[in-house]
Order: C-alpha cells, then structure tokens, then sequence
C-alpha cells in the first residue's frame, strides 16, 4: 500500500497563494467523531497556517458522511464560499453498506464542485480499520484532513 510508505501530510509548498480573504465552508460527518474531529483539527490549522482568517471558517456538522454533498451543496450554493472541504470517516464493515456509502458520497462530492465550479474537496477516509482511519487522522500517516486543506488552497490558485 502505497500510503504506508509516507506521510499523507507531506505536500508541495508550490501553488500556494495568499487566502486572507477567501472564505472555506468546511463539513464535518459527526459519525466516528474521533476520527472526524481529528480530520478538522488537521484541516483547521493548516488553513490557519497558510492565512485563512477565522472568521472566513464556517463549519457544518452533519450526522454522517452520507449527507456531506448536500451539506456542501448547501455551501457552494453560496456566492460567499470559495471552496468547500468536506470531511468524513466510512469503515469497511461486515455488509455491502460500506460500497455503497462511499460510491454515494464520492460521485456526490464531485458532482456538487461540478456543479457549482468551484473546488469541493473530498478528504473522506475509507478505511478498512479503525486503526487505518487513526493512522490517516493524525496518526503515522499524517492527517487527510490537512491534506484535503491544502488541496482546497491549491484548487483557488488554479
């Protein structure tokens, strides 16, 4: 597996511009919370870092990562939004629920950034562990949520 050879967290320092007055709609699955919370903290300082402003930070939850296209939706649809992070945890369990949420969510990500022509970013872990979704959420693997932050940055400098 290819990430367990690096830091997910590790990027190009290229493409990145001043986002001082961009504004960020950031959407948070509360379902496996730990993992979630993780994934913001990693996107929230890294915006931080790079010169978001706080108050250009606007986070919805939603109950899982199901609902996070038409949460994004709902944010894009706002001429304010730059772009939109959504951010979410789906383990592999036991049934075929698991295929069809992430099918769900990751053609719904893309279909509202489509939509709406600006970046929707996908940082939804899809683990077959809890431990991997751990591992990707500030763990030894870095934390999807700050990579799905620069991602978000380097899609307003396109």
């Amino acid at each position: 597996m290819a990430t367990s050879l690096k830091s997910l967290s590790t990027h190009s320092e290229k493409n990145i511009q001043d986002i001082s007055d961009k504004k960020f709609g950031i959407v948070v699955a509360e379902w496996n919370e730990e993992v979630t919370e993780s994934l913001y903290n990693g996107a929230l300082e890294t915006l931080l870092k790079y010169g978001a402003k706080k108050e250009n930070l606007f986070r919805k939850n939603v109950p899982g990562s199901f609902e996070l296209p038409l949460a994004a939706q709902w944010l894009a649809a706002l001429e304010e939004i730059d772009a939109v992070i959504c951010l979410g945890c789906v383990v592999q369990g036991e049934t075929r629920h698991f295929d069809f949420i992430c099918d769900a969510v990751a053609h719904g990500i893309t279909n509202v950034g489509l939509k709406f022509d600006k970046p929707v970013i996908f940082g939804v872990l899809t683990p077959n562990t809890q431990q991997q979704a751990l591992d990707r959420a500030g763990g030894k693997h870095g934390n999807k949520g700050d990579e799905a932050a620069i991602t978000a940055i380097k899609m307003l400098g396109f």
